[in-house]
């Protein structure tokens, strides 16, 4: 007898997996990352599409449509639609999402998903509902809004809900998200649009500047993560880069020595640093104290920037550590959300936007 009903609960189990579809995204400006409960991460995807030129047709989503940056003929455009970790392009993202997630939804096609997705903590209420809008209009049957630094918290398994001071700095490729987290919410914070994309930008204007070269986006990031670094390195190293003589027209190849690099990111790196000293200022002395001991946790893409740690370390003389999980910080957090969800309903855990 036990093993019938045995048997029928894991029957009613599947049957409920498969009328209910819930997922978790991180919907990032460089990268989208898709979380199905009881799944884990299924998709990661650059945050690009390629669309016909005057038309709202699209031609290739994601990886393919990343391949064409900088290399589309005049009938092809390929469109980044998330700008600063909020929606830039409203119909491209809609159109964006709907596609990742059909690709996640397998035979699950007439079943509208509970979306969970997570935004930089400083958006406005207007960028906030376009985020809704665009998920409902891809197919969502109800939509909650989670903070990029509470997400990114949960993620890599910080005690966010008990009366600890947990800070977290999220480097993105459009935002860097700093906060101070005790009992599930966010103390202080500050969300810069500064990442990824703007070191990347710093790169392209450096060589512009220093040797009329001109790159594109994917050769300045391949530049930032072969040599690029924040902190100086025990051995400087050079690199080839192939670009187009702003003077002469003509394709042309230079070296440069990460050094270099280091004084071109200079910039957008002091302002991260910079921004957290401004939030380690605004903290409350016990939860200063707290973060003595338990320090700073980096996630993000730009937080595998080389040195960055060892750079923060100096300037604010905590304890700084880059999480295992640094890329996929933000979308861990969203399935970890779900799997609780009822939970953290029950602690008013994070003031969620939510639309049935």
């Amino acid at each position: 007898m036990n093993n019938i009903f045995k048997r029928m609960s894991d029957f009613f189990k599947i049957l409920r997996g498969f009328f209910l579809f819930d997922i978790g995204i991180d919907l990032g400006t460089a990268n989208t990352l898709i979380y199905v409960k009881g799944e884990g991460i299924v998709l990661c995807e650059p945050s690009v599409v390629a669309v016909k030129k005057g038309t709202s047709q699209v031609l290739a989503v994601g990886e393919q449509a990343k391949r064409m940056l900088g290399r589309t003929p005049g009938n092809i455009v390929a469109v980044r639609p998330m700008k600063d970790g909020v929606i830039a392009d409203f119909d491209i993202s809609e159109k964006m999402l709907r596609y990742f997630i059909a690709r996640v939804h397998n035979k699950r096609r007439f079943i509208k998903p509970l979306i969970v997705i997570a935004v930089p903590s400083g958006i406005t209420e207007v960028e906030k509902r376009a985020v809704i809008d665009s998920a409902e209009r891809a197919g969502a049957r109800e939509v909650h809004i989670i903070e990029e630094p509470k997400s990114a918290a949960i993620g890599v398994g910080l005690p966010v809900q008990e009366p600890i001071g947990n800070m977290i700095v999220d480097i993105g490729g459009g935002t860097t998200e700093i906060a101070i987290i005790s009992l599930g919410g966010i103390v202080c914070a500050q969300s810069l649009r500064i990442g990824g994309d703007e070191m990347d930008n710093a790169i392209v204007q450096y060589l512009k500047r220093s040797y009329n070269l001109m790159v594109g986006e994917r050769t300045a990031e391949m530049i930032k993560i072969k040599i690029g670094s924040a902190y100086p390195l025990e051995e400087e190293e050079v690199m080839q880069i192939k670009g187009r003589d702003l003077v002469a027209g003509l394709p042309k190849t230079i070296k440069i020595i990460s050094q270099e690099i280091r004084d071109a990111l200079s910039e957008p790196i002091t302002t991260i640093v910079e921004s957290v000293r401004i939030i380690l200022e605004k903290a409350p002395p016990e939860l200063s104290a707290d973060l003595v001991e338990r320090g700073i946790v980096l996630v993000g893409g730009g937080s595998l920037l080389r040195g960055i740690d060892r750079l923060l370390e100096d300037e604010t003389g905590l304890p700084v550590s880059v999480a295992d999980d640094a890329l996929t910080a933000v979308a861990l957090g969203t399935g970890k959300f779900l799997n609780e969800i009822h939970y953290y309903r029950k602690l008013n855990f994070n003031k969620i936007g939510m639309r049935r």
